[in-house]
């Protein structure tokens, strides 16, 4: 990874993931970076629960891009482990540079180094460039999802 460094986030990571999860045009209607104290609680959930890893992509200082990976195990599958890859965001000048595919990857590995036999992740219907990099990675849109506001 060279100059990368993925790690933990971190509360004065905040900021910097807050701003890329409102930076689209599906993020800008559902978050608020004006305001981190709901950002703060559930980053405060997402440490105390060993399950889950909420990390940050970090080149020269600078946090350039995010994800959440949540390790859970199940019965299905013959008892398989699996995780999900929530809430990939890449920083707008870093887009296009491989560091999606290295971030990616790391959620893989830790996957594999967390025991699981799958990993998953949904994308908004609408995020088709996302679609086609997934697939690139050799994801396959096997599933159709539902949400329900609550």
């Amino acid at each position: 990874m060279g100059d990368l460094e993925i790690r933990r986030a971190t509360a004065p990571d905040l900021p910097a993931i807050v701003a890329m999860l409102a930076d689209d045009p599906l993020g800008a209607q559902r978050e608020s970076p004006d305001d981190l104290s709901p950002y703060r609680t559930a980053l405060k959930r997402l440490d105390a629960d060993p399950n889950q890893r909420l990390v940050v992509a970090v080149r020269e200082d600078r946090v350039v891009g995010t994800l959440q990976l949540t390790i859970i195990p199940g019965l299905s599958r013959r008892g398989a482990t699996r995780s999900v890859i929530e809430a990939v965001r890449i920083h707008a000048d870093e887009r296009g540079s491989g560091l999606g595919t290295q971030l990616i990857q790391w959620a893989i590995d830790e996957s594999r180094r967390q025991g699981c036999q799958l990993v998953q992740l949904t994308s908004d219907s609408s995020r088709t460039d996302a679609h086609r990099f997934y697939e690139r990675l050799g994801f396959t849109a096997s599933h159709v999802g539902f949400k329900l506001p609550l």
